[in-house]
């Protein structure tokens, strides 16, 4: 059970985090959007009953909520706020949609729902890039050692033949090249 000083913390955080975002933050929002996707993406979901249409008015309802974030007077209730946006822009999708058309299954299972967002998509690549900046602040020993286990898949006795030093050298390296990577990284992803 959560207590109020746990509670009193999120909203804080929530509240930092809108203010932030309204200063043009894109990381904030991108945290902001990752707490409440699935809250979101639920509302649509029972309100539409189609997966497809959920993810797309999931997406709809964070971009509305971007456009009028500064139009949000308490900033601690940005949950509250985003689902009564999900709620009202599902219903006035529901009342417009077209009705639904029967399909055979085949066709059903062929189309598929994408579980990837644009939102998502863009975040792995600004992510993605915050690591390879990372990388390249590392030493050369540490940034061969990374690439070879996770960019180049080799096995650690691989690459205890390829750097000519014992398995436990290179499980140690590997280690202390995974922390030395999270320190150059975490500046990063702490703004």
């Amino acid at each position: 059970m959560a207590t109020f000083s746990t509670i009193d913390t999120d909203k804080t955080l929530i509240a930092e985090l809108v203010i932030a975002a309204c200063a043009g933050d894109r990381d904030a929002f991108g945290e902001l959007f990752e707490r409440f996707e699935r809250s979101v993406f639920a509302i649509a979901l029972r309100r539409l009953g189609d997966y497809g249409e959920a993810q797309e008015l999931c997406q709809d309802v964070f971009v509305q909520a971007l456009l009028k974030l500064d139009q949000l007077r308490e900033p601690e209730c940005f949950g509250a706020w985003i689902r009564s946006i999900a709620h009202r822009m599902a219903i006035n999708r529901a009342v417009r949609r077209s009705p639904d058309l029967a399909a055979e299954p085949a066709v059903l299972e062929a189309a598929g729902a994408d579980d990837v967002t644009p939102l998502i998509k863009l975040l792995a690549v600004e992510r993605r890039a915050q690591l390879r900046d990372g990388l390249s602040r590392l030493g050369e020993l540490d940034r061969q050692t990374l690439e070879a286990f996770y960019v180049d898949g080799r096995s650690l006795q691989e690459m205890s033949g390829d750097f000519q030093a014992p398995l436990g050298t290179i499980k140690r390296r590997l280690h202390v090249a995974r922390k030395r990577l999270a320190k150059q990284v975490e500046p990063l992803t702490a703004v």
